[in-house]
């Protein structure tokens, strides 16, 4: 027996499997090699009979947590899981100090989304033993998967001050620093991961798609590409690869990324989301069909998956006239999707209304010209939809501007200098601003977006005079902006209100726009945001605020474009008016729209009935409905 532990320890497994079997050939219920000769069975992936040895050896120990516990996990590799949590629950009862049965319990509760009593069980596994990396890792895993981010990385990181190299808590932790758009941290996670495993497929993956959020985009195709080279068949490589080209304006191989992913894996949902996006949808084409037939088998479906393809097919059957039976999968898939989302409806309102309460008139007034000279920014907000990608292609095309999309610069300078803390979070945080701090916050931010404008123009073009900012839900720094940055100008873009929110009902945001799928929250979303919006021009002087309305824009986008151009400081191109070809990345849910020269079938879109739109209507109230253009 010893003879073949010493193997065993060694990592010489196969001769300690035939020195078990000869032991248990003499001692059929020797204990000891019952269990080392099943742990190289479930190694091998031989699941039967390491269960068989397994049983064996609590028919001769029962009072083992350590045999049941080693059985509940063969079990469990089975997927054998009513059988795993009877056998985990008897490991615990058997031995409630000892940590692994709590930490496998709580994986079987993971793979069966029983998310809270997961969580409970990782942590009783560590109060027995803190530090358990794996149990850290685990719990991690979960806090991330359920969008609590914060909790998540705190998790990783007890796993990684055990274990500095342990591959899967760094790569939770740079996936719940993605989630919270913190891709310049999440870069060194996978860049570690990689430098231990260069093959590791999936950290590829990751650091291409930090690497692309930070625009630098051959770098993230690279990634992409070693991803494939990896693993050929990792259909979501390649859905992400075409993402990266189609915001690069490389439709076709876009395209030809997302159907070669579908072949690969032709349940692969992202797929189809990505190709229905990036392309209008024909008469006949097969993937309306394909999508069908998935569908009818729900059950099969991820919810993630049944969500992605009740939007894809809501645009494919958009596309194709089929506006009723479009809108019906519009309804189920919101509904799947805000069942996932923390939204705080309360909250949000509220927040509106604090930042009216402390942004008046007299404030405003009495800190007016205290922050940053700096006549470089141009920051476009409004609702999602609302026709400010078009605004800022026209204004990108010309020669002396850029456009840095949608970034979190602003709010991140607001928290570099202290104005974000929990003792005085904003709103109110803007009174214990003094004029120095307001002219930090201001030049820290124009430094993040020179350099983001320096990373995406390399050295093809000048400085820019303008630097134009689309991070729409800057509608809440209005004011903030004002006192920081004196020379910013500021361009609202709106619509008509209903039709502004049935398109953002029609999308599954890339980014959380959380109070986008249910439409009685939608429509009152929009109001608080229209009555802040209405503030801001009241307590701002009038030559700030730029109101562009998207109807106006398409029918006359010569006249608009030139008042935009004005507004700017900027003098006229008619490089504004070919905007559809200017070559820049575009990260938005309108990419396919903006390399298009203008069209107008997006006013007066297609509308359900009155008592469809009702929640919607009662949301908006009296007010945002006068502004509707069309009865609906």
């Amino acid at each position: 027996m010893r003879e073949a532990s010493v193997l065993f320890d060694n990592g010489r497994f196969s001769e300690a499997e035939r020195l078990y079997e000869a032991i248990l050939a003499d001692a059929p219920r020797q204990f000891d090699a019952l269990m080392r000769l099943a742990t190289l069975r479930m190694q091998d992936g031989r699941l039967d009979s390491a269960i068989a040895l397994l049983e064996t050896a609590v028919n001769r120990n029962g009072a083992s947590a350590e045999a049941v516990s080693a059985l509940a996990t063969a079990l469990q590799l089975c997927q054998r899981y009513d059988e795993a949590i009877d056998a985990y629950d008897s490991a615990i009862l058997l031995d409630p100090a000892r940590a692994e049965p709590h930490y496998g319990l709580a994986t079987v509760m993971t793979v069966q989304r029983r998310w809270d009593e997961a969580i409970a069980c990782y942590r009783r596994a560590l109060a027995i033993d803190p530090e358990y990396a794996e149990a850290s890792c685990g719990l991690g895993t979960v806090l991330r998967l359920l969008g609590r981010h914060h909790e998540a990385i705190a998790s990783f990181d007890r796993a990684l001050a055990v274990d500095p190299d342990y591959a899967d808590a760094l790569l939770g932790r740079a996936l719940a620093l993605q989630a919270q758009m913190r891709h310049a941290e999440a870069v060194p996670c996978f860049e570690r991961v990689l430098a231990n495993d260069g093959g590791h497929a999936e950290a590829h993956l990751g650091l291409g798609a930090s690497l692309q959020a930070l625009d630098r985009y051959a770098d993230a195709i690279s990634h992409y590409e070693k991803a494939l080279s990896i693993r050929p068949d990792h259909a979501d490589a390649r859905v992400t690869l075409g993402s990266a080209l189609e915001e690069l304006g490389r439709v076709a191989e876009a395209v030809d990324a997302y159907e070669t992913a579908i072949k690969t894996a032709p349940r692969n949902a992202r797929a189809y989301f990505a190709l229905a996006n990036a392309k209008p949808t024909a008469p006949g084409d097969r993937h309306v069909a394909a999508m069908e037939a998935l569908l009818r088998d729900e059950r099969a479906l991820t919810p993630d998956s049944q969500i992605q393809l009740r939007f894809a097919l809501a645009k494919a059957l958009s596309d194709l006239g089929q506006d009723e039976q479009s809108f019906s999968h519009l309804l189920v898939g919101n509904a799947l999707k805000r069942r996932t989302i923390d939204y705080d409806e309360s909250a949000a309102i509220s927040l509106f209304a604090r930042i009216r309460e402390v942004f008046t008139a007299e404030l405003l007034a009495s800190r007016d010209g205290a922050g940053h000279p700096s006549p470089i920014p141009v920051f476009i907000v409004g609702m999602p939809r609302s026709g400010s990608t078009l605004v800022e292609q026209i204004l990108a095309s010309h020669p002396r501007a850029a456009a840095v999309g949608e970034r979190l610069d602003f709010r991140d300078a607001v928290r570099r200098v202290g104005g974000d803390s929990a003792a005085a979070p904003f709103p109110e945080s803007v009174r214990v601003l003094n004029d120095e701090r307001l002219r930090a916050l201001g030049a820290s931010y124009v430094t993040a977006i020179e350099a983001a404008a320096a990373r995406l123009a390399g050295e093809r073009r000048r400085a820019p005079r303008k630097i134009i900012d689309k991070t729409l839900v800057n509608f809440c720094f209005l004011g903030l902006i004002r006192l920081a940055l004196p020379g910013a100008r500021i361009i609202h873009t709106q619509r008509d209100p209903i039709d502004t929110c049935l398109s953002c009902f029609s999308k599954l945001f890339a980014s959380e726009q959380s109070f986008a799928y249910d439409l009685g929250e939608l429509g009152r979303y929009y109001r608080a945001y229209a009555s802040l919006m209405e503030h801001w021009r009241a307590v701002l002087p009038g030559e700030v605020i730029l109101d562009v309305q998207y109807e106006a824009l398409v029918e006359d986008v010569a006249g608009q474009a030139r008042r935009l151009v004005a507004h700017c400081g900027l003098d006229w191109d008619d490089a504004c008016l070919a905007f559809h070809e200017t070559k820049r990345p575009v990260k938005t849910a309108s990419v396919a729209q903006v390399r298009r020269p203008i069209y107008r079938s997006s006013v007066g879109r297609w509308r359900p009935s009155e008592a469809v739109l009702r929640p919607l209507i009662e949301g908006l109230g009296p007010e945002c409905m006068l502004k509707s253009g069309r009865p609906s």
